[in-house]
C-alpha cells in the first residue's frame, strides 16, 4: 500500500476562503485542493441548486431528440423503453423514464432483454418484439452507443431510435435519430461524467423545457438519478452532486414505495450516498445478476407499498443467492490462479464454463482486492465466452481491450470497467496478448493500492464544528470522500 500525500493548496488562497466561510483553515484546504476556492463556489458547493442543472439542449441531438418523441406522441405511436444493462444504471434508466413518459402518455411499454438468452445492449430480439407489437420507437438506456448493426436493422423494419447512453462511443455512431452520449467527440455537454440515468434525466429535462411545465415534476425522479449516481461510482462534482444531493433528499423524506421496502426495516433517520451503494443498490443489482432484471424494474415503478414488499422479499432471496455465488466462484478463481502460478502475472484472467454470468463482475473485483492488477473473468455464454473487466487506479482497461481486439466479438464500457465477448478458440490467444498489453503499458506504481491524502490533521484540530462542516460536504463521492484524513 502507497500512501501519497497531495499537493498542497495555495495558502493565500486557502486562508482568504476561510476567513470568508469563517471555517477552519484546514477545512478550507480542502476545499480548495477540490476546485472550490472562491466563495460563490462554496456556495454552489454546500447548497447545490437545481436551478444550476446545464441546459439539457447543449448535449448533441438533443433538440432531434424531443422533437421524436413529441411527433410520436402527436401520432398516437407506440414507444418501447428499452433497457439492455442490468444494472443499478441501467434499471434506474428505465424505470425513470418509463414512469416519466407514463405521466403524460400511455403508449409506453418497456423492454428488458434476457441477460442470459440476448446478452447485454441492444438485441435482435428485443428489435424484433417492438416490430411484431407495432412499436415505431425505441428509446435506449444506459446502452446502444455502440449497437451500430442493431441500429440498422430496427431502422430496416421502420423503427426509429433515441439512445441515452454514457459508454464511450466507438469509431461510428449508430444510425439513430439521436444518440445523447456526452462522451461523443462531438458532444460539447459541459459535463461528460453523467451515468446512463443521468442522460435519460436530461432528456426528461429536455421535454419538460420544450413543454413549458414546472421543474418541479421531475423532483419525485431524482431518487432514481442518485441511487445510479453511487451505484455506479461516477464522480459526485459537477451536475451529479447536485442530482444526488436532492435525490438523497427524496430519499430520506419521500422514498418511492420500493425503496421504501427495502429500507423500512433499518433503524437509521438519514440515509447517506454510502448507504445507497451498500444497501439498496446490491438488492437492485441482485435482480439482474440472478433473475431478471425487470423484478427490479417493478420494484421501482410500483406505488403499492404491499406490492414493494411482496418483490423486495423476492429480491432478498436473490442477494443472499448471489452473496453466496460470489464468494465460491471467487474462492474457485483464486485456486485457479495458484494452480496454473499466475501470481505475478501482471493481469488476471481466469475462466470457467459454469460461473454464474450474473456475478463475474463481481468476483473480478474481489480478485483485485487480492492481486490488485487489471482482471478478467470469464464464463460461457452461449456459443461465446463473456467476461467482466475490472481495473486499478490509473490503468485504463478499455483501451488496453482495443489494443485486443483482434480477438474479441464486441465490447464496451469505460476506463475502469468493461465487458466483451469473444469465440471460446480465442481465448488463450486473447489471454496472452491482454497480458502482453499491460506488462508493456501499466506503469509499476499502477501495480500498488494507494491512498491518497490530504493532509496531515492535528488531533486538536478535531472539534464538534469541524466534524459538522466535514459532514457538509457530502454526498461523498471519488473526488469528495469521507476518507481523506
Amino acid at each position: 500500500m502507497r500512501w501519497t500525500l497531495k499537493p498542497q493548496p495555495d495558502i493565500a488562497t486557502q486562508e482568504k476562503l476561510a476567513q470568508e466561510l469563517g471555517i477552519d483553515s484546514f477545512l478550507a484546504g480542502l476545499l480548495v485542493q477540490r476546485g472550490v476556492d472562491a466563495f460563490a463556489k462554496a456556495k454552489s458547493f454546500f447548497r447545490p441548486d437545481l436551478n444550476e442543472l446545464h441546459d439539457p439542449f447543449l448535449m448533441k441531438d438533443m433538440d432531434v431528440a424531443v422533437k421524436r418523441i413529441q411527433k410520436a406522441i402527436g401520432n398516437n405511436e407506440n414507444i418501447l423503453v428499452y433497457g439492455g444493462d442490468y444494472d443499478v444504471d441501467g434499471t434506474t434508466s428505465v424505470a425513470l423514464m418509463s414512469t416519466f413518459l407514463l405521466s403524460f402518455y400511455d403508449r409506453v411499454a418497456t423492454y428488458i432483454p434476457d441477460r442470459y438468452g440476448e446478452g447485454y445492449g441492444v438485441s435482435y430480439q428485443g428489435i424484433d418484439f417492438a416490430a411484431d407489437n407495432d412499436f415505431s420507437l425505441i428509446i435506449a438506456l444506459d446502452c446502444g452507443v455502440k449497437a451500430i448493426d442493431k441500429v440498422a436493422y430496427a431502422s430496416e423494419k421502420g423503427i426509429d431510435f433515441i439512445i441515452c447512453d454514457h459508454h464511450r462511443p466507438g469509431k461510428q455512431l449508430p444510425v439513430a435519430v439521436a444518440v445523447l452520449d456526452p462522451k461523443r467527440n462531438d458532444c460539447s455537454y459541459p459535463f461528460d461524467e453523467l451515468c446512463g440515468c443521468g442522460v435519460g434525466f436530461k432528456l426528461c429535462q429536455a421535454l419538460v423545457e420544450a413543454n413549458d411545465w414546472d421543474f418541479d415534476i421531475l423532483i419525485p425522479y431524482l431518487d432514481l438519478v442518485a441511487t445510479a449516481i453511487g451505484a455506479d461510482i461516477v464522480p459526485i462534482v459537477d451536475e451529479n452532486r447536485i442530482l444526488a444531493y436532492h435525490g438523497l433528499n427524496v430519499i430520506n423524506t419521500s422514498p418511492r414505495a420500493g425503496f421504501k421496502a427495502i429500507i423500512h426495516q433499518l433503524k437509521k433517520d438519514t440515509l447517506t450516498i454510502t448507504d445507497v451503494v451498500f444497501i439498496i443498490a446490491p438488492r437492485i443489482n441482485a435482480a439482474g445478476r440472478m433473475k431478471h432484471a425487470l423484478h427490479a424494474v417493478e420494484l421501482m415503478v410500483t406505488d403499492d407499498f404491499k406490492e414493494a414488499q411482496r418483490i423486495a422479499a423476492e429480491i432478498e432471496e436473490y442477494n443472499a443467492d448471489r452473496r453466496e455465488a460470489d464468494q465460491s466462484i471467487t474462492e474457485e478463481a483464486k485456486q485457479q490462479i495458484i494452480n496454473n502460478k499466475e501470481e505475478e502475472l501482471f493481469t488476471t484472467v481466469v475462466f470457467q464454463e459454469d460461473w454464474h454470468k450474473g456475478v463475474i463482475g463481481i468476483v473480478a473485483s474481489r480478485l483485485i482486492e487480492t492481486y490488485y492488477r487489471p482482471t478478467l473473468v470469464f464464463t460461457k455464454s452461449g456459443e461465446y465466452l463473456a467476461a467482466s473487466a475490472r481495473s486499478v487506479s490509473g490503468f485504463d482497461v478499455y483501451n488496453a481491450l482495443e489494443q485486443c481486439s483482434e480477438f474479441i466479438e464486441q465490447f464496451g464500457g469505460h476506463k475502469y470497467a468493461a465487458g466483451l465477448t469473444l469465440k471460446p478458440e480465442n481465448y488463450r490467444s486473447f489471454k496472452a496478448r491482454f497480458e502482453e498489453v499491460v506488462c508493456a503499458t501499466i506503469e509499476k506504481q499502477h501495480l500498488t493500492p494507494e491512498i491518497k491524502i490530504d493532509a496531515i490533521l492535528p488531533l486538536g484540530s478535531i472539534t464538534p464544528k469541524f466534524y459538522r462542516i466535514l459532514q457538509q460536504m457530502a454526498p461523498y463521492g471519488r473526488v469528495i470522500c469521507d476518507l481523506f484524513l
